[in-house]
């Protein structure tokens, strides 16, 4: 599993844009975690899968509503990762108002949860393999803090945590 001083793995990972702009054109754009990360702090956060229960009403909506605080901290972007494709997330977003708060990165192949060492097994639940729900603080693409839930559990990787460790 990763951890605190770790790099974040050397993976691509997609997000969709719902407007052409600053070099982005319309749909899917890969983005190479590793360069996306360079020179910033990032708050990331993942979780089983977009539109699930916790995730919907609680796990990404605190991360909305506290975005304006973490970014006064000195966060420069916030992440939400979920084995999911890009359309998915872009929907998500869209559901959620995420733009200009949060980017909602698709691990469509769980390739980050695995290399990260983060997967949680659902195929018994009609889910397959997911991601597990954790956040993280990243400082110029490494592991700085590491917050891994219990299976189930919804504890430690809420946005009033990473927010109190990025203050602390």
């Amino acid at each position: 599993m990763i951890k605190v001083g770790d790099s974040l793995p050397a993976v691509t990972l997609q997000e969709y844009s719902e407007v052409e702009g600053d070099g982005c054109s319309l749909g899917p754009n890969l983005v190479d975690v590793r360069q996306a990360a360079t020179g910033k702090t990032i708050a990331l956060f993942a979780v089983p899968g977009a539109f699930t229960p916790t995730c919907s009403a609680k796990h990404l909506p605190g991360y909305v509503q506290k975005a304006a605080e973490l970014h006064a901290a000195g966060v420069d972007e916030i992440w939400c990762l979920s084995v999911n494709d890009a359309f998915v997330m872009g929907a998500w977003a869209r559901d959620q108002q995420t733009a200009g708060k949060v980017r909602l990165l698709a691990d469509g192949d769980a390739a980050f949860a695995k290399a990260a060492g983060l997967t949680l097994d659902l195929t018994g639940k009609g889910m397959g393999l997911r991601s597990c729900r954790y956040s993280m603080l990243v400082k110029d693409g490494k592991v700085a803090t590491l917050n891994v839930e219990a299976p189930g559990k919804f504890e430690v990787s809420d946005a009033q945590t990473l927010l109190a460790q990025v203050a602390g």
